[in-house]
């Protein structure tokens, strides 16, 4: 039996990621994330359901309808936004200093997630102080080592590129250098303070996938908090 404090964890990351999308084609409502046992009913386009899981299971998300049933639809019958300047997030408006978010699959628009920071510069050419990489862009490029919490966070691309840790980004944090990237920052400098590395913490933030390099990320980051 799981224990009570393991289950609460659980649970808690569960209401935390969940977020409600659009059927944007009629679909299945499966009772596991296959097509082994009968489906439950016929979701219609435009329905709205809340999504619960963060990342597809063999291609399904796991959901609750508006009349609360639960079950499994897959993914691509589902909309999910793209970033962009009017995207909520967690309500700070830093989405609009997001340097090109049309890249960014919103997955969910704000969540709080916790693990231990990893040094992410430890195999650069240049190392950098607070163990994160210093983006041209003026975000920071860090790693988080998630608790097991929320380990269905990483995607492949995290695996293959990341070392397993989840991105995080901290908008114009740094200098910005790339020339296209300087409007996204204008009149506003981040002065978070990055915790150091191998502090365990709690990270708030958009959950997002990075289209171009194919691996999740919270960015932008709202709060990140030593605990």
């Amino acid at each position: 039996m799981m224990p009570v404090a393991t289950l609460g964890v659980v649970l808690w990351a569960q209401l935390a990621l969940a977020q409600t999308a659009t059927v944007i084609r009629n679909a299945n409502l499966r009772p596991d994330p296959s097509t082994s046992q009968a489906p439950i009913r016929l979701v219609q386009a435009g329905e709205e359901l809340t999504v619960l899981s963060a990342a597809p299971e063999s291609g399904y998300h796991r959901v609750r309808t508006a009349d609360g049933q639960e079950g499994w639809v897959l993914a691509r019958n589902i909309g999910t936004p793209r970033g962009g300047p009017s995207q909520a997030g967690c309500g700070d408006g830093l989405w609009q200093h997001v340097y090109n978010p049309a890249r960014l699959i919103v997955k969910q628009p704000c969540v709080t997630v916790t693990g231990v920071i990893v040094d992410a510069t430890a195999n650069q050419s240049t190392h950098q102080p607070d163990g994160v990489r210093h983006e041209p862009d003026g975000d920071t490029h860090g790693w988080l080592k998630v608790d097991p919490a929320f380990q269905n966070l990483i995607g492949a691309g995290n695996v293959s590129n990341e070392g397993g840790n989840l991105v995080f980004e901290i908008v114009c944090h740094y200098r910005v250098t790339q020339a296209d990237a300087k409007s996204a920052c204008i009149g506003f400098k981040d002065a978070t303070k990055i915790p150091a590395v191998g502090t365990h913490v709690a990270i708030k933030g958009s959950f997002v996938q990075d289209t171009i390099h194919n691996w999740n990320e919270i960015h932008p980051v709202s709060t990140i908090k030593a605990q």
